[in-house]
């Protein structure tokens, strides 16, 4: 409901007691909207209404089971058509019965069906909720060669019994509520009982109550108004649209939120190094999947790096390059109109729009316009003596070790940082380089996730935390030493 409505055009609270009545105060609180169905039906003689909204419910069983219904003079009395109804009539889907017409009108909205009586002052809620939603498919934004192949869709329901069959435990709970007062959208909070923190629980709780939207359409409006530093670079909520990933972060005392619409759930509390990690690395073997944990930090390094190091050394540290590198990097440097610092930015400018083009246009040739863009510029632009060959190489480094991230919310804060970075190589050199890295490792340092300190698991560093951070140990190690711990 609109709390900026005047008064005067508030519908009376509770459910009339006349069938006239509640359809005028149905049709003023839902406005003269074709898709609200409006029928009249006699139950047992009983005058009666049928309201529900096209497209959003499928009331067919409650209309024949209605119309169906054999009379029956035992249980034929007024004062007890619900209790008729409920019992004996309705045989699918949850009914609920309700005297306030807000609720009503909110579950209306929400997909149900309402039953009433003339004479009643209150109404019977059916649970008919029809969508047509995508069914469930693979995973799109964290492929992986071995394990579940499904992923989340846009439906609650379906996210929660996804993770549901993962995890049968008596102890997993789950609570539902709404936000947004115009899209009044579905959320649940899922987490298990006695492996959750309560504090970061209750500070979960008092942020969702906290949020005051008019709209929620996605996971992101939850995950902005939620994170801890709104102005850093670095993702304070996890997120994935795979299911044996938010299990296992449930069943590790984590709190996941589903959001009705989304394939997308968000996770708390999140840490630097769950960022990058894999559910693959799980369905490997450990060595392997170390070795490719350790390359995705090698990765991180060089994507975040590799320009400002090679601006600074090719403006203020020549004396660093070997000679006959240097002999080269010189000759190719030849004509180039641009400094080194100028030439990075045009590149890596170049590469993002290329990058942005390929992921609007349509799959079948957006991958095309992005590999094949990216070749012909590059090669133009060598020739054509824009920008150095050394210069093309660099930048598609960073981009391939950008691409190894497993995480696309960290794989952008680099992108970000690399421009700063840039800028303060091409002012004091190496030494800009030095201070900036100094600084960011200070911001990772300060940063929380729901009261719990981002770098935890790696500073202050304690052996007894690696079991499972730079590297991923064999699970009957990982046992062995939780228990004697």
């Amino acid at each position: 409901m609109n709390d900026s409505a005047p008064q005067s055009q508030r519908p009376d609270p509770e459910v009339p007691a006349s069938l006239d009545e509640l359809q005028a105060s149905l049709q003023l609180f839902l406005g003269d909207s074709s898709d609200v169905v409006y029928r009249n039906i006699a139950f047992r003689r009983m005058p009666g209404l049928i309201v529900y909204i096209e497209g959003m419910a499928d009331p067919r069983h409650v209309i024949e089971a209605l119309l169906e219904a054999k009379p029956d003079e035992r249980e034929d009395s007024p004062e007890r058509p619900y209790e008729t109804i409920r019992t004996g009539v309705i045989t699918e889907g949850q009914v609920n019965e309700t005297d306030s017409l807000e609720e009503v009108c909110g579950d209306l909205l929400g997909g149900a069906t309402m039953i009433y009586m003339d004479g009643c002052r209150s109404a019977l809620l059916v649970s008919t909720k029809s969508l047509k939603q995508r069914a469930v498919q693979e995973a799109t934004s964290q492929s992986v060669v071995r394990g579940p192949r499904e992923g989340f869709t846009e439906d609650l329901v379906d996210n929660i019994a996804l993770v549901r069959r993962r995890i049968q435990h008596p102890s997993l709970r789950i609570r539902k509520f709404k936000i947004g007062t115009k899209t009044r959208t579905l959320t649940a909070v899922m987490y298990m009982e006695g492996k959750a923190d309560p504090a970061v629980l209750s500070e979960l709780y008092a942020r969702l109550e906290r949020i005051k939207l008019e709209s929620v359409l996605e996971s992101s409006y939850i995950e902005e108004a939620i994170q801890d530093e709104r102005y850093s670079p670095f993702p304070t909520v996890y997120n994935s649209e795979r299911p044996d990933v938010i299990a296992s972060a449930v069943l590790e005392g984590r709190i996941a939120i589903l959001v009705d619409g989304t394939p997308f759930v968000l996770v708390v509390p999140a840490l630097f190094v769950q960022f990058f990690q894999s559910s693959e690395d799980y369905y490997q073997r450990s060595d392997f999947s170390s070795m490719v944990r350790l390359l995705r930090y090698f990765c991180f390094a060089i994507s975040l790096l590799t320009p400002s190091v090679y601006v600074a050394v090719t403006t203020y540290h020549q004396e660093m390059i070997p000679p006959p590198l240097l002999i080269s990097l010189i000759g190719q440097r030849e004509g180039i109109p641009f400094p080194a610092f100028v030439e990075a930015l045009i590149m890596e400018i170049t590469f993002e729009v290329l990058r942005e083009a390929g992921i609007r246009l349509p799959k079948s040739i957006g991958q095309s316009v992005s590999i094949v863009g990216t070749l012909v510029i590059g090669q133009a632009a060598v020739e054509a003596g824009f920008i150095s060959a050394a210069m093309v190489i660099v930048v598609s480094l960073t981009a391939i070790a950008n691409f190894a991230l497993p995480a696309f919310n960290v794989a952008i804060s680099i992108r970000m940082l690399r421009f700063a970075l840039m800028a303060a190589a091409a002012m004091f050199g190496l030494f800009g380089v030095m201070v900036a890295m100094i600084m960011l490792a200070l911001h990772l340092s300060s940063l929380e996730s729901m009261g719990v300190p981002y770098m935890s698991s790696l500073a202050p560093f304690k052996l007894s935390r690696q079991k499972d951070t730079l590297l991923r140990l064999p699970r009957f190690l990982r046992l062995r030493r939780s228990g004697r711990s």
